[in-house]
């Protein structure tokens, strides 16, 4: 039976990518904002509900392992394989669009997460820091970009109607929620049975299960050649993921730390945000030789945990 649920939740996250990459592109077009801005929001921050449903449910059930598992390794999932899978697919441009300021931000983030790391326990009143400078973000965020309108670029493929647009949304993320459930719920069960600890499932089977939806949208995104829409639900997803999902979970419930995270995968996460900006902020593209380096690395960080 969990072996269905993987094949149910690979099925639903794909055809969820697909029509959430399709509805974020007309939105940004119904708008007139950037489709950047779009993937950092609509995309980003949707691919992100799987991350803080199974946070929610980890820290009420007692399972801090879990919850600090899935956010680090969503994070460097989102990176090393995501961005490395959607790079070896078709090599990412990085223009204008991508902002420095979103970047910059994701860095910070990680940064002070690092910090509260080094801290036994993520605390409400860390938490409710986190979503105050979530919500300082998306104000600066919205307020700068809706200046900028569409490019011509964004002007692309199918007339979509207001209600087409948003069945083709709430579809999408619906379908990925689900599919990343099932598959979540399969894989879960399956590690479990072989004897693997909480903190290395967080990390590995749920973080990389969580993350799914972002991979699916950016995979499909790298496929359509929407580069901006790729890089930006990476970019949205990991300032959510810390901002928004720890945030909340901490103010549910106070989070303790595991040695290993501040030891270890809290500053492999750190790194890979390093790297990633340092692509986007020197470099024209990120292509199939980075995007398969990304890929060994991950495959690394993986096996190191075995």
């Amino acid at each position: 039976m969990e072996y269905l649920f993987v094949l149910a939740g690979l099925v639903f996250l794909y055809f969820g990518g697909e029509w959430l990459v399709r509805g974020a592109i007309g939105v940004s077009r119904k708008l007139g904002l950037p489709a950047f801005l779009i993937s950092l929001t609509v995309v980003g921050f949707g691919t992100s509900m799987p991350e803080l449903l199974v946070s929610l449910k980890a820290a009420v059930g007692g399972y801090p392992g879990i919850v600090l598992g899935n956010v680090v390794g969503s994070n460097i999932a989102n990176i090393l394989l995501i961005v490395g899978l959607a790079a070896v697919i078709a090599p990412i441009k990085v223009s204008k669009g991508m902002s420095r300021r979103d970047a910059i931000v994701m860095v910070i983030s990680a940064i002070a997460l690092v910090a509260a790391l080094s801290f036994q326990t993520i605390t409400l009143l860390a938490g409710g820091a986190m979503l105050l400078a979530l919500f300082a973000y998306l104000a600066l965020a919205y307020m700068q970009d809706r200046k900028e309108g569409c490019s011509e670029s964004d002007q692309i493929t199918f007339p979509l109607s207001t209600s087409r647009v948003v069945i083709l949304l709430a579809v999408g993320l619906v379908m990925l929620v689900a599919g990343a459930d099932l598959l979540v719920r399969g894989a879960t069960t399956i590690a479990s049975d072989l004897g693997v600890s909480n903190a290395v499932i967080g990390l590995t089977v749920v973080a990389v299960g969580t993350s799914l939806p972002e991979l699916a949208t950016s995979v499909v995104a790298a496929l359509h050649r929407r580069s901006d829409i790729a890089i930006g639900n990476v970019i949205g997803s990991n300032i959510f993921n810390i901002l928004g999902i720890l945030g909340i979970t901490s103010l549910v419930c106070p989070v303790p730390v595991a040695e290993r995270f501040f030891l270890i995968d809290g500053w492999v996460m750190l790194g890979a945000t390093l790297l990633l900006f340092g692509l986007l902020l020197f470099c024209r593209q990120i292509g199939r030789l980075a995007g398969s380096g990304f890929l060994l690395a991950y495959a690394a960080y993986v096996v190191s945990m075995t």
